[in-house]
């Protein structure tokens, strides 16, 4: 296989996309930044790991929550619209941090429930946002496109920890904050400029013409499809039972006598791993065979994470981290493609939350289990097992869905989730029968969906 940069033919071919992923990506970098602000106020305030802890209460259960909520919304109405409002709440949740630290704030509660309230807005928006490139991308620039966003994350996860300490160290809590509203604030200016999207295949009463059980479609498609449930499976596999960021201290402790520096080393490798396989990436974007792409990438995953459980000086084990970071960018990218291509676009709201909440989900329960197995037995011990048994999982999936291995990425021109079964996914995700289904009026003038490869 050649090696390939990166694509950057989405970013050239279609201004709405550029725009889109400009404003993704330095709202991103504010996340990160309060992310750190947050940390650090919040052990201030409480000394108690209970209450960093307490972080994950207000931003895990708002995700899985109102991230399904979002799907479904993304899927009733305009998705600019979502867009923007969620991001406007996002800017208001910002504006509120700010303000409570440079109020002198000393109420932990106050503080998370602004941080909850960030989270929430975030959720609703994240499906109507993953369904964004797809409409906005040809179809051969999709995985690609999903590689460019996967990249500036990369960057953000190494840049804004350490942009975070900086600007704490010299202006305090108050100038992180500020620092993330102005962020989001970028982010608001370039999603006012998004053309309209309502989900196609939609009348003014939602998704399926006439908005009965609309929740259930995403579960229902995800599950008649074997290379959706397929790659989700094999993600979930991989995190559920791999994730090593909770064994990253007790390794540090054990192996480098609890050095902060080598702490910081391990989230580094991992992402420099993800940096340079976003710069390949148009090796992996490129190639039709998306699903074993995925599988393959997923099998690394486990394997690096089980030799970073044996390996004993830093070197070696930074370069395993390394190698799982990049495997899962890899993994990420083209699931993400795969998944966005095979949904009719009349589900891709929920489709998406359905992927957001075990992209979520996953790596959480993953480290809960890495730690309750290490507590149980050693750190090595619950690394090594717990990624050879994401590659026996793996391997599983691959065997059991023909599907997902046989996958192949339309070519160019070509509808990635054919028109002539929408039409029985649909039907089977509500109960609506084609001929009960109400057509798609035709888009109002000024109001139409753009193409996908236009560039003005």
């Amino acid at each position: 296989m050649r090696l390939r940069f990166l694509d950057t033919r989405p970013l050239r071919d279609s201004r709405p996309f550029r725009d889109l992923w400009i404003g993704t990506s330095v709202s991103q970098l504010g996340a990160q930044i309060a992310n750190v602000a947050v940390l650090a106020q919040v052990w201030e305030l409480t000394g108690s790991p209970v209450g960093t802890g307490a972080i994950g209460l207000a931003t895990g259960l708002p995700t899985v929550l109102f991230g399904l909520l979002g799907g479904t919304l993304a899927d009733t109405v305009d998705r600019r619209t979502v867009v923007r409002a969620t991001t406007a709440g996002q800017l208001l949740a910002a504006a509120g941090l700010c303000a409570q630290a440079l109020a002198g704030n000393r109420d932990v509660l106050l503080l998370l429930a602004l941080v909850a309230l960030g989270t929430s807005c975030g959720a609703l928006g994240v499906p109507a946002r993953r369904a964004l490139p797809v409409r906005l991308l040809a179809d051969d620039q999709v995985a690609a496109g999903l590689a460019l966003t996967n990249l500036s994350f990369q960057v953000a996860m190494l840049a804004g920890p350490a942009l975070a300490g900086l600007i704490i160290a010299r202006w305090d809590l108050p100038a992180a904050y500020a620092t993330q509203a102005v962020a989001v604030a970028v982010s608001m200016l370039t999603v006012v400029r998004l053309p309209a999207m309502r989900p196609e295949g939609t009348s003014g009463t939602g998704a399926t013409g006439r908005g009965r059980r609309p929740e259930r479609g995403g579960w229902r498609i995800v599950l008649r499809r074997p290379t959706l449930w397929g790659s989700m499976a094999t993600d979930l596999a991989a995190t559920l039972l791999a994730m090593p960021v909770a064994l990253f201290p007790l390794v540090n402790e054990i192996r480098f006598g609890g050095d902060p520096r080598t702490l910081g080393l391990f989230l580094s490798a991992v992402a420099v791993g993800g940096i340079t396989a976003g710069l390949l990436s148009g090796t992996v974007t490129r190639p039709r065979r998306a699903g074993l792409v995925q599988l393959a990438a997923a099998g690394v995953w486990g394997l690096a994470l089980a030799g970073f459980g044996l390996a004993g000086p830093l070197w070696p084990a930074l370069g395993c981290l390394a190698v799982a970071g990049a495997a899962d960018t890899v993994s990420v990218v083209t699931r993400g493609a795969l998944v966005q291509r095979e949904t009719p676009d009349a589900f891709r709201g929920r489709v998406s939350s359905v992927e957001h909440v075990i992209g979520v989900a996953g790596p959480e329960l993953g480290n809960f289990r890495g730690g309750l197995l290490a507590s149980a037995t050693s750190a090595s011990f619950a690394l090594v097992f717990g990624g050879l048994s994401a590659v026996l999982a793996v391997a599983a999936v691959a065997a059991a869905n023909g599907p997902l291995r046989a996958y192949r990425t339309p070519p160019a021109g070509e509808p990635a989730a054919a028109t002539d079964t929408e039409a029985a996914d649909q039907a089977a995700a509500t109960g609506i029968g084609a001929a009960d289904q109400v057509a798609e009026p035709p888009a109002a003038s000024g109001a139409a969906v753009p193409d996908r490869r236009d560039g003005a």
